[in-house]
């Protein structure tokens, strides 16, 4: 059979647009962050628009090492298109993560190493990996937001100013810096990465 008459061929194409997409969806909820003087927060979500576009190059290499004379593929799915409010955009992303790690990149792992992909299987699946964690970061995020503890903590941790570096451990970030007077916007967030939620 024919690469270009796989499902494994399909499955790169659709995770390869649903990638690129899934970034620049990031990257419009980093701008509306940014417009509400989240920095901090706009730069945690650009980070994530980054690692999506990332396991969009690396499918994109896949599909592209692989087929012989890749013009336009046509493909057939769906893809999320939504908007709202900040805290409902971070709300959707979530949903939208847990989509790509529970459903989405399994069975295309399924499908690739039915048809004799196992590298490219086993890439789905390590991007899915990485898509959980992403849902993770989402939900705090979401959570943090609409709960107004962006910058509370039950416990004293260490927030960080990102514009001068001036430290402070504290149980809520300052609402302007006591050095540079950046707003709170700027004060770094203590996302907890790679933490089960309990």
């Amino acid at each position: 059979m024919e690469f270009d008459e796989t499902k494994t061929y399909l499955n790169l194409a659709r995770a390869f647009a649903g990638e690129s997409q899934a970034g620049m969806r990031y990257q419009l909820i980093a701008r509306e962050a940014t417009a509400q003087g989240y920095i901090a927060l706009a730069d945690e979500i650009k980070t994530l628009a980054k690692n999506e576009t990332v396991h969009a190059r690396r499918f994109f290499e896949e599909l592209t090492k692989r087929g012989k004379e890749l013009d336009n593929i046509e493909i057939d799915a769906g893809y999320p298109y939504h908007t709202g409010e900040l805290t409902e955009m971070l709300k959707l992303a979530a949903i939208d993560e847990k989509n790509e790690h529970e459903r989405i990149y399994p069975a295309f792992a399924k499908d690739a190493a039915c048809e004799g992909f196992n590298d490219v299987a086993a890439l789905f699946n390590m991007i899915a990996n990485v898509e959980k964690h992403h849902e993770q970061i989402f939900n705090y995020l979401y959570e943090a937001m609409e709960s107004g503890n962006l910058y509370k903590n039950e416990v004293p941790i260490l927030y960080v100013c990102k514009e001068c570096g001036h430290m402070q451990t504290t149980t809520e970030a300052w609402t302007v810096c006591p050095l540079c007077k950046s707003s709170q916007g700027f004060v770094s967030l203590n996302v907890p990465y790679g933490k089960e939620k309990s």
